[in-house]
């Protein structure tokens, strides 16, 4: 007999699909087979996988070494693999952490990292992320054959600033769930030459071009060609001027709809784009700012506010959470800018 323990990273989630991640090589008939002949129980009883896991379960496993070794497959062998992890978490070490508690975690990002790497030969906040957790042994080599932690939102490349990380399965699942209903709420900042004065919340229609991976706006919905309405997606973006000064004006954006380029496309639809932008930006502007040391969009995403949590069976869930404001300030070149240099 076998025996496994949830852990805070494992809870959470359907029993089955613990069991397919685990024994990975095994069909689903076999899993499912194993259950009703209680060759696998869930806490010395019959389960049928469709329990949810809590924190401290025992899974027992009535199967020879042979089999359950054979099922696991690779898993059991590269999960011990963790150097890619730790190449990372010593590589990327400009990444700092904003936030962190026993579900989630926040950090900064600079311009020039990945958010999720394209290739395996790359490194990104993923990596760095596992890596790190793995040195401050909150997580296991072993526990990545049924849960690997992520990033839970994604900024471009050249964008620097805040991205949430799920520590544990029920950290990724509250954050994926209040990023996708909209409750936690998003900033950012991005500097533009020329003095403005902005506060207005506009609509408008995306369109992707998946093939240059660049986006086309479109400010009304009967202004997106026939052709491409199929693929328009609403996007809703709020822009406040912050400071203007040195004819730069530094501008605060709340995004309510999170899409591929959505600020840096918007604003250049609106005649506004952001100093550095390569893809839609000036050329001339940004010829004059790259002999000031600018090749990257600036773009930061700088603040995050959580929801308040509502009231459950007396408790609050993701208390520590609730109602938090988290910032981080922008790269020096934006005060630089402002100042003149």
């Amino acid at each position: 007999m076998i025996a496994t323990k949830i852990a805070a990273n494992e809870a959470g989630q359907r029993f089955d699909k613990y069991l397919k991640k685990l024994l990975k090589d095994a069909p689903d008939s076999f899993i499912y087979k194993m259950l009703r002949k209680k060759n696998i129980v869930l806490n010395g009883k019959k389960a049928d996988g469709r329990e949810k896991l809590c924190l401290d379960d025992e899974v027992q496993f009535f199967l020879a070494g042979e089999t359950f070794e054979k099922f696991c497959g690779n898993s059991q062998n590269s999960q011990m693999d963790t150097t890619s992890y730790e190449r990372a978490y010593k590589t990327l070490n400009a990444i700092k952490i904003v936030y962190e508690d026993d579900q989630i975690l926040v950090v900064n990002k600079p311009c020039g990292i990945l958010s999720q790497k394209s290739k395996p030969e790359e490194c990104s906040v993923n990596e760095w992320l596992i890596g790190y957790l793995l040195a401050t042994h909150c997580i296991t080599p072993d526990s990545l054959a049924t849960f690997k932690p992520s990033i839970c939102n994604r900024l471009d490349r050249n964008t620097s600033g805040m991205v949430a990380c799920g520590k544990t399965l029920a950290g990724s699942q509250y954050l994926s769930h209040i990023i996708k209903d909209k409750s936690l709420e998003k900033y950012y900042y991005c500097l533009i030459s020329g003095a403005l004065a902005l506060d207005a919340r506009v609509t408008g229609w995306l369109c992707k071009d998946r093939i240059q991976n660049k986006v086309s706006i479109y400010h009304q919905e009967t202004d997106v060609p026939r052709s491409l309405k199929q693929d328009a997606v609403y996007i809703d973006t709020a822009f406040h001027t912050v400071r203007t000064a040195h004819n730069r004006t530094l501008l605060e954006i709340q995004l309510f709809t999170g899409k591929t380029h959505q600020i840096r496309a918007h604003l250049a639809s609106l005649g506004y784009p952001i100093i550095g932008d390569a893809k839609y930006g000036d050329a001339k502007i940004n010829q004059f700012y790259a002999q000031k040391g600018v090749h990257v969009q600036l773009l930061h995403a700088h603040k995050l506010i959580f929801p308040v949590c509502p009231a459950k069976n007396g408790e609050q869930d993701f208390v520590q959470t609730s109602g938090r404001v988290l910032e981080c300030p922008p790269p020096e070149i934006f005060e630089k800018l402002l100042n003149g240099e």
